[in-house]
């Protein structure tokens, strides 16, 4: 194992922390509809727990409703019942092989309620970035340890990582800063 390999494998683990934010904002309901709100609801079809952006396409007609045509005419009923379900607090309205899910506006309130929930959301990744800073912090102490680098290579080493770490430490608060903005306007 090299330097080089612990910090490549670090980034690549903290790009997917930021992935998974991204993910987990995309879930987060505002007073706008959009398609990654539902499309990773689970739906259970023919007894296999599958996601709706398989079952079904998604377009948003407007910025307050989703409209879903499900492939399947059989499978409308289980899009429904996972869509009613969810913590989403929606109610959709079935037209043959569509579901459509009309999004009622915020109230400041729950607004404020999202926007904490993000902030959480945020910290949990954050502080996953940094769990990551620290295993490889210690693979390079080990490395040192074992003679493979010298104090002065973990020293460099130790900054680069720093680095990456504030790189997608920021990456998460800009996600979180746009995700506030998006949940605050109308």
């Amino acid at each position: 194992m090299s330097v080089d390999t612990v910090l490549a494998d670090i980034e690549d683990r903290m790009s997917k922390a930021v992935s998974v934010t991204k993910e987990d904002f995309a879930g987060v309901r505002t007073g706008r509809a959009a398609p990654g709100l539902v499309e990773r609801l689970r739906i259970d079809y023919y007894g296999a727990e599958t996601p709706l952006q398989q079952l079904a396409s998604i377009s948003v007609p407007d910025h307050r409703t989703l409209l879903v045509n499900v492939y399947d005419q059989n499978a409308v009923s289980s899009v429904e019942k996972a869509i009613r379900n969810s913590d989403l607090g929606l109610n959709p309205s079935t037209d043959g092989s569509t579901v459509r899910l009309t999004f009622p506006p915020l109230s400041a309130e729950r607004r404020k309620d999202l926007v904490k929930l993000v902030k959480a959301k945020a910290e949990e990744h954050r502080v996953s970035v940094r769990n990551l800073r620290h295993r490889a912090k210690k693979d390079l102490e080990h490395l040192e340890g074992d003679g493979e680098i010298s104090e002065d290579d973990l020293r460099r080493s130790e900054k680069r990582l720093q680095g990456l770490t504030d790189k997608y430490v920021a990456e998460i608060d800009e996600l979180l800063k746009h995700k506030e903005q998006e949940l605050l306007e109308d």
